[in-house]
Protein backbone atom coordinates (compact mmCIF):
# COMPACT_ATOMS: atom_id res chain seq x y z
CA UNK A 1 0.00 0.00 0.00
CA UNK A 2 2.76 2.46 0.94
CA UNK A 3 4.69 1.60 -2.21
CA UNK A 4 1.68 2.45 -4.41
CA UNK A 5 1.21 5.73 -2.54
CA UNK A 6 4.88 6.69 -2.89
CA UNK A 7 4.87 5.67 -6.56
CA UNK A 8 1.78 7.80 -7.17
CA UNK A 9 3.37 10.84 -5.56
CA UNK A 10 6.56 10.31 -7.58
CA UNK A 11 4.57 10.19 -10.83
CA UNK A 12 2.69 13.40 -9.99
CA UNK A 13 5.93 15.21 -9.08
CA UNK A 14 7.65 13.99 -12.24
CA UNK A 15 4.76 15.07 -14.47
CA UNK A 16 4.67 18.50 -12.78
CA UNK A 17 8.42 18.86 -13.36
CA UNK A 18 7.96 17.98 -17.04
CA UNK A 19 5.19 20.57 -17.40
CA UNK A 20 7.32 23.21 -15.68
CA UNK A 21 10.25 22.42 -17.97
CA UNK A 22 7.98 22.59 -21.04
CA UNK A 23 6.56 25.95 -19.93
CA UNK A 24 10.09 27.27 -19.24
CA UNK A 25 11.24 26.32 -22.76
CA UNK A 26 8.12 27.72 -24.42
CA UNK A 27 8.93 30.21 -27.19
CA UNK A 28 6.61 33.22 -27.41
CA UNK A 29 4.83 34.13 -30.62
CA UNK A 30 1.97 36.25 -31.96
CA UNK A 31 -1.28 35.44 -30.20
CA UNK A 32 0.25 34.74 -26.78
CA UNK A 33 -0.93 36.85 -23.85
CA UNK A 34 1.86 37.66 -21.40
CA UNK A 35 2.03 39.28 -18.00
CA UNK A 36 5.16 40.96 -16.67
CA UNK A 37 5.64 42.19 -13.10
CA UNK A 38 8.50 43.79 -11.21
CA UNK A 39 8.47 43.15 -7.46
CA UNK A 40 7.60 46.31 -5.52
CA UNK A 41 6.89 48.32 -8.69
CA UNK A 42 3.17 48.17 -9.54
CA UNK A 43 3.61 50.85 -12.23
CA UNK A 44 5.81 48.43 -14.21
CA UNK A 45 3.14 45.71 -14.43
CA UNK A 46 2.15 44.96 -18.04
CA UNK A 47 -0.38 42.52 -19.46
CA UNK A 48 -0.37 42.34 -23.26
CA UNK A 49 -1.51 40.23 -26.18
CA UNK A 50 1.31 39.83 -28.71
CA UNK A 51 0.30 41.00 -32.16
CA UNK A 52 1.82 40.03 -35.51
CA UNK A 53 5.04 41.88 -34.73
CA UNK A 54 5.27 40.30 -31.27
CA UNK A 55 6.07 43.62 -29.63
CA UNK A 56 4.95 45.22 -26.39
CA UNK A 57 5.38 48.78 -25.19
CA UNK A 58 7.11 48.56 -21.81
CA UNK A 59 7.44 51.52 -19.40
CA UNK A 60 10.85 53.25 -19.61
CA UNK A 61 12.11 50.77 -22.24
CA UNK A 62 9.71 51.45 -25.12
CA UNK A 63 8.97 48.78 -27.70
CA UNK A 64 10.40 45.33 -26.95
CA UNK A 65 10.07 42.38 -29.33
CA UNK A 66 9.12 39.23 -27.41
CA UNK A 67 8.52 36.87 -30.35
CA UNK A 68 11.13 34.13 -30.37
CA UNK A 69 12.06 34.56 -26.70
CA UNK A 70 11.41 32.22 -23.78
CA UNK A 71 9.92 33.54 -20.54
CA UNK A 72 13.31 33.50 -18.80
CA UNK A 73 14.83 35.46 -21.70
CA UNK A 74 12.04 38.06 -21.36
CA UNK A 75 12.73 38.37 -17.63
CA UNK A 76 16.46 38.80 -18.27
CA UNK A 77 15.96 41.36 -21.06
CA UNK A 78 13.65 43.55 -18.98
CA UNK A 79 15.87 43.23 -15.92
CA UNK A 80 18.92 44.30 -17.97
CA UNK A 81 16.98 47.22 -19.43
CA UNK A 82 15.80 48.50 -16.05
CA UNK A 83 18.99 47.86 -14.09
CA UNK A 84 21.41 50.53 -15.21
CA UNK A 85 19.19 53.61 -15.22
CA UNK A 86 15.96 52.95 -13.34
CA UNK A 87 16.24 50.26 -10.63
CA UNK A 88 19.15 48.93 -8.55
CA UNK A 89 18.25 45.24 -8.57
CA UNK A 90 14.94 44.61 -10.38
CA UNK A 91 13.17 41.33 -9.63
CA UNK A 92 11.25 40.65 -12.87
CA UNK A 93 8.61 37.94 -13.20
CA UNK A 94 6.95 37.04 -16.52
CA UNK A 95 4.41 34.38 -17.42
CA UNK A 96 2.20 33.29 -20.28
CA UNK A 97 -1.38 33.99 -19.22
CA UNK A 98 -2.92 32.59 -22.39
CA UNK A 99 -1.21 30.54 -25.11
CA UNK A 100 -1.87 31.08 -28.81
CA UNK A 101 -4.23 28.47 -30.26
CA UNK A 102 -3.43 25.35 -32.26
CA UNK A 103 -5.47 24.42 -35.32
CA UNK A 104 -6.99 21.11 -36.31
CA UNK A 105 -8.81 20.19 -39.52
CA UNK A 106 -9.68 17.25 -41.71
CA UNK A 107 -11.51 14.26 -40.32
CA UNK A 108 -12.53 15.63 -36.92
CA UNK A 109 -16.08 16.47 -35.89
CA UNK A 110 -15.44 20.15 -35.10
CA UNK A 111 -12.39 21.51 -36.96
CA UNK A 112 -11.05 24.89 -35.94
CA UNK A 113 -8.78 26.76 -33.54
CA UNK A 114 -8.54 25.61 -29.92
CA UNK A 115 -6.68 26.86 -26.84
CA UNK A 116 -3.30 25.25 -26.34
CA UNK A 117 -2.06 23.81 -23.05
CA UNK A 118 1.58 22.79 -22.40
CA UNK A 119 2.49 19.16 -23.15
CA UNK A 120 -0.61 18.64 -25.30
CA UNK A 121 -0.80 15.62 -27.63
CA UNK A 122 -2.65 15.08 -30.91
CA UNK A 123 -5.04 12.74 -29.05
CA UNK A 124 -5.98 15.54 -26.63
CA UNK A 125 -6.39 17.95 -29.54
CA UNK A 126 -8.73 15.49 -31.27
CA UNK A 127 -10.78 15.23 -28.07
CA UNK A 128 -11.19 19.02 -27.99
CA UNK A 129 -12.32 18.90 -31.62
CA UNK A 130 -15.14 16.49 -30.77
CA UNK A 131 -13.35 13.28 -31.75
CA UNK A 132 -12.58 11.63 -35.06
CA UNK A 133 -15.15 11.11 -37.80
CA UNK A 134 -15.96 7.59 -38.96
CA UNK A 135 -13.76 8.12 -42.04
CA UNK A 136 -10.67 9.29 -40.13
CA UNK A 137 -7.35 7.51 -40.50
CA UNK A 138 -5.15 7.26 -37.43
CA UNK A 139 -2.27 6.44 -39.80
CA UNK A 140 -2.59 9.68 -41.79
CA UNK A 141 -1.97 12.38 -39.20
CA UNK A 142 0.18 15.33 -40.27
CA UNK A 143 1.48 18.19 -38.14
CA UNK A 144 2.72 21.51 -39.50
CA UNK A 145 5.10 22.89 -36.85
CA UNK A 146 4.83 26.67 -36.59
CA UNK A 147 8.07 27.08 -34.64
CA UNK A 148 10.35 25.41 -37.18
CA UNK A 149 8.48 26.51 -40.33
CA UNK A 150 8.88 22.94 -41.63
CA UNK A 151 6.64 21.23 -44.12
CA UNK A 152 4.13 18.90 -42.57
CA UNK A 153 5.55 15.94 -40.70
CA UNK A 154 3.90 12.60 -40.01
CA UNK A 155 2.45 12.26 -36.54
CA UNK A 156 0.59 9.81 -34.33
CA UNK A 157 -2.13 10.28 -31.73
CA UNK A 158 0.65 10.42 -29.11
CA UNK A 159 2.70 13.11 -30.88
CA UNK A 160 3.34 16.29 -28.91
CA UNK A 161 2.06 19.51 -30.40
CA UNK A 162 2.99 23.10 -29.70
CA UNK A 163 1.05 26.34 -29.70
CA UNK A 164 0.39 27.54 -33.23
CA UNK A 165 0.78 24.08 -34.79
CA UNK A 166 -1.71 22.86 -37.38
CA UNK A 167 -2.92 19.25 -37.29
CA UNK A 168 -4.45 17.59 -40.33
CA UNK A 169 -6.25 14.24 -40.07
CA UNK A 170 -6.87 12.63 -43.46
CA UNK A 171 -9.46 10.06 -44.57
CA UNK A 172 -8.83 6.34 -44.62
CA UNK A 173 -9.69 4.39 -47.76
CA UNK A 174 -12.51 2.24 -46.39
Amino acid sequence: MKLKYILGIAIVLLSNACLAQTAKDYVLGPGDKVEIKVFGEPDLEVSALLGNRGEINYPFLGKITLTGLTISQVEQAISRGLKPDYLINPNVYAQVVEYRPFYIHGEVKAPGAYPYQPAMTVNQAVALAGGLTERASVDKIFIFKEQTKQQQQKGTLNSQIAAGDTIKIEQRLF
